[in-house]
This record gives structure tokens, C-alpha cells and sequence, in this order.
């Protein structure tokens, strides 16, 4: 029996109906509507026609400094995660397997935890500089982190991971009677991996390119906090907000929509355009040993090095978190630790609050995502109804719309009573946050379920219904148990990514549903820095958790947008 057949039996078209319905008024709703409406409010804002018509100013600054930020940040992103996956493919060295382990390490920091181990290490005020001020005797720091270069080197430390896991995965299927057949042919190393390795290499460098850049392009966090006067776009959205030109707002977050989406499709057609495609048979190629003491001594040295940068900025988190408020002011490292900023987190009941508020709204997002993406992913792949396609695209657009335009999406349509709403204004409301952490990670259920069905083996379908089981019984029995570490990944990343999220928190909150992350920059800027860092301990702690599952169950982390 052909595949078609045995989905259609599984998912009639009845069945595939009361899917359907569901899934396309949410999908409407929810994330169509708003962007529609976003649109209408953008390109009606008065001012519009000149946004850009005069150069140098803040919104054409704005633009330019995306986009360069966005190419650099593919550039040295690309570079270092590239470098360090053919390093641990081709060669054997010292602390080699440490380095693998932690490699991926930047997927467990939350976005604001991460900027803010930079701000903490290298900010004008942060240990390194002020360590060196002391160390050499100088009138003032030798260097500090601040504009945009700042944000370009948050942006290398973060990303570098896409191109170092799917450089990796693309060097895992490459024959190692490749490489040995340019090393007989009297090849270089350099040329063999220029001339054979790198065309191999090709698409998973479009690919991660691709994403780094629409990635860079959403950035608001680093921008937030280092860029100072140089404006983003992000930045220009949320501070037309702020100002309370909401139509302006919306008009840059449709520019930036347009840009996202421009690269989405561009995603989408490199992996339609690589299905199917088949790897390269035969065994990898193992390391080579390194043998010269010299060449041993100096990559031992760069991956000690490397290895302190990867780890550093968690390690001054956790030790900031200890930090008495008030001890670290001019000094180099803080004067005073306790526990009381652990302790509080749970026995202080403002201090737990946005811990609670957090757990609420990241669980009833999660619920509602698990059950309309499992829905959603079985009605893309077995629906026995024209328009799969539709629904899948539709479904994938949250993840190229960055967490500001979302934001400022449901700012515009539910400022107002409105059907989707149930009548009542949602702005201002607790119950704006969670639908935007709903509509922001659709996705990744959605993509973890649809993956883990296209390479289920309908037999196992098949055969329960010769058996007489009915279709229910077939999914819940049969399927369910299969597609249920799947399910569980993208279930986990969902409840991570909303607990630490906090683009469209900081445009989205009440104080009374006030999240982790919105508390964690008003400690900042309460200057209570051992508080700040307890609660984002604790943020990388449960998203440390979650990775490590993740990735015992064979699926890949990836975050959205910082």
C-alpha cells in the first residue's frame, strides 16, 4: 500500500476537517491578523513617505547598522564556528574532547544572560578592564565593550554555534575516501580543504549564513544594552513605542518583517532544494594526531584560550550571583558574598514572583503549543486536504518575525476589543504575554513533530489498522510512543525559550505578570547585580537542563532571536 494511502486511512478527510478548522482560525487569528494589521497601521503612519528620504538619519542609520552588524556577524560567526568544526574533524589535540563538549555551550545562555556576562566581563566597567587598569597602573581602562562592535562580538559569541553544528553534521556524512584521495593525489592541506572540502561544505554554510543574518537582523537585546546611540532597527521600534508612536513602530517593524521574511523563503528554498539530496557513503575520517611538540604546544595554547572565552562569561555570572549588593562598585571583583540573593529567590515572595509569573506563563504557553503544533505537524503530514503547504508555511512565519514585531503585532490589533481577544482588550493585560510566547515559538513543536512524522514508517500504521484498531487507537497506541521524544524536545525548547524570553516581554508586561527576564534588567538597573545574576543562574540552570535532554534525545537546539 502506498504511503498516501495509509496516511489518508489514519487522517480521512473528515478527520483531516476537524483538524483543519482549528488550526487555520488559530493560525488566522493569531498570527496572520496581527501582521496584517501591523502593515495597515505602518503604511498609514504619518511621516512614512520620509522614514528613509533623508540620509544619515535615525531610521536610515538604523537600517545600514542592521544590515552591516547582520554581514559581520555571518562573516566572524561564520568563520569561528566553521574553524572550530574542521579543527575537531581533522585533528587530534590536546583538551580537543573538552572543547567539543562545551563548544555548544552558548545555546545554554538565555539571550539577556549573555549580554549581560559581557557587560559584567568587559563593559567599561567590568572585570577585565578595570583588572588591566589596576594591573598596568592606568588613569583609566585600557579598553571596554560598548556601540557596535560590542554588539558584533556578542553577536560572534552567540551564533558561531549554528555554523559550528551544521558545519559538523555536514563534515559527519563526508567520505573519508575523499580526503584520502586528495592526500594521494599529492594535495595540500589547505588545498584539500579549499578545493574538496569546502564545495562539500556549501550547503551548510548557506544555510547557516541565512539564519545567522535573519538572527543578527532581530537582534534587540546586545543592541539594547551596548549599543548606546547607535540605533537598530529592533531598537528603533521599541523606542517609537516608548515614545508612544505606535504608528511609526509599526512601520519600521514592517521593514523589518519584509527583511525576515525575504530570508526565510531563501531558507526554505536551500532545504527543498538539498531534500532528497543524497550523502557521501563510507566511514568519516578519523583525526589526525598531532605529533610535533610545537604544533601540539601552540593549538594546545589556542584551545586553552578558547575554551577560558567559552566558559568565562558563565563562570562570572554564577560568581556575580553571589555578590552583596552594594560590595561591587569601583573594584575590581566584588568585596562581599552571600547566599542570601539563592535564598531569597524562594523565600521572599516580590523576589519569587517573577519567577512564578514565569513558570505560569511559559507552562500555559507550552500546553497550548504541544497541542495545536502536534495537531498542526499531523494534519501538514497526513491531512488528507489540499493546502498542507499553506498551513506549514504559515505556521513557520513566527520564526522569521522577530520578538519586537510580534510584540508590537498584538499591541495593534488588541489595543481594542476583538473577536480573537473574546471581546476584551488584551493590551495591558496578563494575558498578552503568553499568547506571545504562543504565537513566538509555533514553530518549534510544530517543525519537531512534522520531522519526527516524515520519518515515521507508515507500516507500523498499517499494520494496527488490518488489525481492527480504529485511527484514534492507532495514533495514540502506536504513533504517540514513537513521535513521543520528538514531541518532548520541541516541548522543552518551547518551555525554555518562553521562560527566558524577553524581546516581547519588555514591550508586553505589567508589573503584576512581570517575568525573569524584565526582573533581571531592573535589578541591573538597580545596580543589584548579585540578584540580577541569581535569577539568570537559575534561567541557565533550566535551559542547561532542557539542551542536555535535547540533545540525549538526538534533536537540535536552536534559539530564536536575541
Amino acid at each position: 500500500m502506498a504511503r498516501g494511502a495509509i496516511t489518508a486511512s489514519l487522517l480521512d478527510r473528515r478527520r483531516s476537517w476537524i483538524l483543519a478548522v482549528p488550526v487555520a482560525l488559530i493560525l488566522g487569528a493569531y498570527v496572520l491578523y496581527p501582521s496584517v494589521q501591523m502593515f495597515v497601521e505602518g503604511f498609514a503612519a504619518e511621516g512614512l513617505s520620509d522614514m528613509f528620504a533623508r540620509r544619515g538619519n535615525a531610521n536610515s542609520r538604523a537600517l545600514v547598522n542592521s544590515v552591516w552588524i547582520s554581514v559581520l556577524s555571518v562573516l566572524g560567526a561564520g568563520v569561528l564556528g566553521t574553524g572550530m568544526a574542521y579543527g575537531f574533524y581533522r585533528f587530534d589535540f590536546p583538551f580537543r574532547k573538552t572543547l567539543m563538549a562545551v563548544a555548544a555551550l552558548p545555546l545554554a545562555l538565555p539571550p539577556l544572560v549573555g549580554v549581560l556576562a559581557f557587560l559584567f566581563l568587559y563593559g567599561e566597567s567590568g572585570i577585565i578592564p578595570r583588572g588591566l587598569q589596576v594591573i598596568l597602573g592606568l588613569d583609566s581602562v585600557p579598553f571596554s565593550f560598548e556601540g557596535l562592535p560590542a554588539v558584533w562580538l556578542v553577536h560572534v559569541y552567540s551564533f558561531y554555534v549554528y555554523f559550528y553544528l551544521f558545519v559538523s553534521a555536514a563534515f559527519r556524512n563526508i567520505d573519508r575516501s575523499v580526503i584520502e584521495a586528495s592526500g594521494d593525489l599529492g594535495a595540500s592541506g589547505w588545498t584539500t580543504f579549499t578545493r574538496v572540502l569546502l564545495p562539500l561544505l556549501r550547503p551548510a554554510l548557506v544555510s547557516a549564513s541565512l539564519l545567522v543574518f535573519m538572527i543578527s537582523m532581530a537582534s534587540f537585546t546586545a543592541p539594547l544594552l551596548f549599543a548606546g546611540t547607535e540605533n537598530s532597527l529592533t531598537l528603533q521600534i521599541y523606542n517609537y513605542k516608548t515614545n508612544g508612536n505606535l504608528a511609526m513602530s509599526a512601520a519600521i517593524a514592517s521593514l523589518l518583517t519584509l527583511i525576515c521574511l525575504a530570508f526565510l523563503a531563501m531558507i526554505e528554498m536551500d532545504r527543498k532544494a538539498r531534500t532528497g539530496s543524497s550523502a557521501s557513503k563510507g566511514a568519516g575520517a578519523p583525526p589526525i594526531p598531532l605529533t610535533s611538540g610545537w604544533a601540539r604546544s601552540i593549538v594546545g595554547v589556542v584551545g586553552l584560550t578558547l575554551l577560558v572565552v567559552l566558559l568565562l562569561p558563565i563562570a562570572v555570572v554564577v560568581l556575580i550571583s553571589f555578590v552583596q549588593e552594594g560590595s561591587w562598585t569601583y573594584q575590581v571583583l566584588p568585596q562581599a558574598y552571600t547566599l542570601a540573593n539563592y535564598g531569597s529567590l524562594f523565600s521572599q515572595a516580590d523576589v519569587f514572583e517573577p519567577i512564578r509569573n514565569s513558570l505560569v506563563m511559559a507552562t500555559m504557553a507550552t500546553s497550548a503549543n504541544v497541542v495545536f503544533g502536534v495537531a498542526a505537524a499531523l494534519l501538514i503530514t497526513q491531512g488528507a486536504i489540499r493546502g498542507r503547504a499553506a498551513f506549514r508555511t504559515i505556521a513557520m512565519l513566527p520564526f522569521a518575525i522577530p520578538g519586537t514585531v510580534i510584540a508590537i503585532n498584538l499591541i495593534v490589533t488588541f489595543n481594542e476589543p476583538t473577536v480573537a481577544g473574546f471581546g476584551q482588550v488584551l493590551v495591558g493585560s496578563f494575558w498578552l504575554l503568553p499568547l506571545a510566547y504562543f504565537i513566538r515559538n509555533i514553530p518549534l513543536v510544530v517543525r519537531a513533530t512534522v520531522s519526527a512524522l516524515e520519518s515515521y514508517d507508515p507500516r507500523l500504521s498499517e499494520a494496527s489498522l488490518d488489525l481492527g484498531a480504529g485511527a484514534s487507537t492507532t495514533f495514540w497506541r502506536v504513533m504517540l510512543p514513537i513521535l513521543g521524544p520528538s514531541i518532548l524536545a520541541g516541548t522543552l525548547l518551547t518551555f525554555v525559550a518562553a521562560l527566558g524570553e524577553f524581546v516581547s516581554s519588555i514591550l508586553l508586561y505589567n508589573f503584576d505578570n512581570r517575568p525573569i527576564s524584565v526582573e533581571i534588567l531592573a535589578q541591573l538597573r538597580l545596580y543589584d547585580f548579585g540578584a540580577a545574576a541569581a535569577y539568570s543562574v537559575l534561567l541557565m540552570i533550566l535551559v542547561g537542563l532542557a539542551t542536555l535532554v535535547v540533545r540525549r534525545m538526538g534533536g537540535t537546539a536552536e534559539s530564536g532571536a536575541i
